[in-house]
């Protein structure tokens, strides 16, 4: 049976896509909501940028027909924006008002009015509107589509248990075809090889050769840095090769993202003078007051956020 989802705006700011996410059911979307998406829509932040991604989906929809009276979606669903109506007179005086998430709740009463049969599901992020939601009679839910098992994520390396002869030959060359486990290696991929004897070695999958190369030891350190894991062995080196154009870190703070990066840089523009000019950026996403609000010039106003960068040049 077609169940009738109303979803929060707090759903469509976590994920635009949720809008696809409900396969051949009803999607509705409160007139509050898309008010709530207005605000949000000028912010430069990820909020910001998701409430103006869901505006353009569903004025994309628009075109395909009348959101009062509901417009298909591309799982073959349906899409309509509601207004509370009679679901307003049904509220507990203590939920009546103008409030945002009583607003929501009205339009779920207003769909059990409009159709005593009709499943109505109410999907929202907020804790206490499941609640109260469910308080009222009215089956809520959780948005979790969108989780991942940690387990099946990305990387940038796996490990891989393999014979001595396997090693010693890898010692040896610098280099071999994929051992048994790595046929599938991506591009730039990195491995953790090992054997039963506790030997170790580190690789990284050459796409273009179909080999694995042995990582440099990095004996001579870079601007005063030296890897202390294999995570910062892996980083420099991809960091120091000029093939590869963008690369992407990801790591708690205090990991030595930053100084890596900078090490490598100034590596590659002053000793290897591989490049002119090295810059360094960071996005401004204020935690208090925004920049504007803060004394002082534009470096003055700058300085919070980029003296990490700072601290790491003169570490250097």
């Amino acid at each position: 049976m077609t169940k009738n989802f109303v979803l929060d705006t707090n759903v469509l700011l976590h994920d635009p896509s949720a809008l696809f996410k409900f396969q051949e059911n009803r999607i509705i979307i409160p007139i509050t909501v898309i008010e709530e998406l207005d605000r949000f829509k000028k912010d430069l932040n990820m909020l910001g940028r998701n409430a103006r991604t869901v505006s353009k989906f569903i004025d994309r929809m628009r075109r395909e027909g009348s959101l009062a009276e509901g417009v298909p979606t591309e799982t073959g669903g349906m899409l309509r924006v509601a207004f509370d109506g009679d679901g307003a007179a049904l509220l507990p005086a203590e939920l009546q008002g103008n409030r945002e998430d009583n607003q929501i709740l009205a339009v779920a009463l207003g769909e059990k009015v409009r159709d005593e049969n009709a499943r109505i599901v109410l999907v929202s992020k907020d804790t206490n509107l499941r609640i109260k939601a469910d308080a009222l009679g009215l089956r809520a839910e959780d948005f979790e589509s969108d989780r991942v098992d940690v387990e099946e994520l990305y990387k940038g390396y796996r490990e891989v248990t393999v014979e001595k002869a396997w090693i010693d030959a890898f010692f040896a060359e610098g280099e071999s075809i994929p051992p048994v486990g790595g046929e599938d290696l991506l591009p730039n991929e990195y491995l953790v090889l090992r054997n039963s004897s506790s030997q170790s070695a580190l690789g990284r999958y050459d796409p273009a050769r179909r080999k694995v190369r042995l990582l440099p030891s990095f004996k001579e350190d870079i601007w005063g840095v030296r890897p202390r894991n294999k995570e910062q062995h892996f980083a420099l080196d991809i960091l120091l090769d000029d093939s590869v154009k963008l690369v992407t870190l990801a790591g708690k703070a205090g990991t030595g993202k930053t100084l890596l990066a900078i090490a490598a840089g100034l590596r590659k523009t002053s000793d290897d003078e591989a490049y002119q000019r090295l810059l360094v950026s960071r996005p401004v996403f204020p935690m208090g007051k925004d920049i504007g609000f803060l004394p002082g010039d534009v470096e003055e106003k700058l300085k919070p956020w980029m003296q990490p960068i700072f601290d790491n040049v003169e570490y250097l």
